[in-house]
């Protein structure tokens, strides 16, 4: 579980992500060994329940002025908001609730109000720039001209730092709906209906309760996850639940001393995918005396790219190696 990670003289913390897969699983309360198709079943019941509870809730949610108000980090009363989306969203009363005649516990429904939570933070970057593209839109919208770019560079928030290819995007949208409409949208909440809900379990959101992880004293690549998973897709009372011991393998990239946080649990195909947060330790940045950078770029066909450079006694800077690029499946 998470917890205080202990830091010497000139050392800060930095939290990171692995990825590992969840191969089996043990039932703790009929002992029954879950094959990895049987595990990905049970983990999917609930992520459908889940996406289920989120949908309803973004639906309701989903308008400028419930998106402003959370995004305005203070509830009613002038007090703020939590960082944690769940008991923020708890805060300003907006609930969710199971299907009829299901049962889950108050744990899966923190994860619910987290994963909606996150999703409707996020939104009102993008009602910030949709609505800057339409207050400003240009009379041939294929081809602004400078001063129209000058316009929405002011009329969307960090505008002057924003790349073009964002603004034009956004105006190709909202030119479709004017050619479908006869009219602009309204705001992005109407040019865009509520997003799809990924099937996830945001066990982040959780307590030990529903969910603990626990390093092997033995071999720290080794690590016990273990949850409450529903037995069958619709549960009708709390014994539908039962605890699940799954075993993880950690991939050499997480140092043995890190602090391991509960994961984000997602269902691809037949198979269990875990994505493992850790905080370690690092020497703190210095801001002088540095001699090797990592220069990074992005765009839209390549999302990220990189390289390194050295800084030689002579003042040259050379290169270090071929670069990389990011991609969703590693980086390259």
């Amino acid at each position: 579980m998470s917890g205080r990670l202990p830091l010497a003289g000139g050392e800060a913390s930095r939290t990171a992500c692995a990825r590992a897969l969840l191969r089996s699983g043990v039932d703790e309360e009929s002992g029954e060994v879950l094959s990895q198709a049987v595990l990905a079943q049970r983990v999917g019941w609930c992520a459908d329940l889940l996406a289920g509870m989120v949908s309803g809730l973004l639906a309701e949610r989903w308008n400028c002025a419930d998106v402003e108000v959370l995004a305005s980090g203070h509830d009613a009363g002038g007090r703020k908001l939590p960082s944690n989306a769940w008991m923020a969203l708890r805060r300003l009363g907006w609930t969710v609730t199971a299907p009829v005649g299901v049962r889950v516990n108050d744990r899966v429904v923190r994860m619910a109000q987290e994963q909606a939570g996150r999703v409707l933070r996020s939104a009102w970057w993008r009602a910030g720039l949709t609505g800057g593209v339409l207050a400003t839109w240009p009379a041939d919208p294929r081809q602004r001209t400078a001063q129209e770019w000058e316009q929405v560079r002011k009329a969307v928030p960090g505008g002057e730092h924003l790349p073009s290819s964002i603004i034009k995007s956004r105006t190709r949208q909202a030119a479709k709906f004017l050619a479908a409409n006869g009219r602009l949208p309204a705001d992005v909440f109407e040019m865009e209906g509520a997003p799809k809900v990924a099937r996830m379990l945001l066990l982040a959101a959780c307590d030990r309760q529903q969910a603990t992880i626990e390093r092997s004293d033995t071999d720290p690549a080794k690590v016990l996850l273990r949850l409450q998973l529903p037995t069958r897709p619709d549960p009708r009372a709390y014994a539908d639940w039962t605890w699940v011991a799954c075993p993880i393998m950690l991939p050499p990239t997480v140092p043995a001393s890190a602090v391991l946080h509960l994961p984000t649990l997602r269902v691809a195909g037949r198979q269990v995918r875990a994505d493992v947060a850790y905080t370690h330790a690092v020497p703190k940045a210095r801001r002088t005396g540095h001699t090797v950078a990592v220069g990074v770029d992005w765009g839209l066909n390549t999302l990220l790219c990189a390289g390194a450079l050295r800084l030689q006694e002579d003042g040259r800077i050379t290169e270090l190696g071929a670069g990389g690029q990011f991609r969703a499946a590693g980086i390259l």
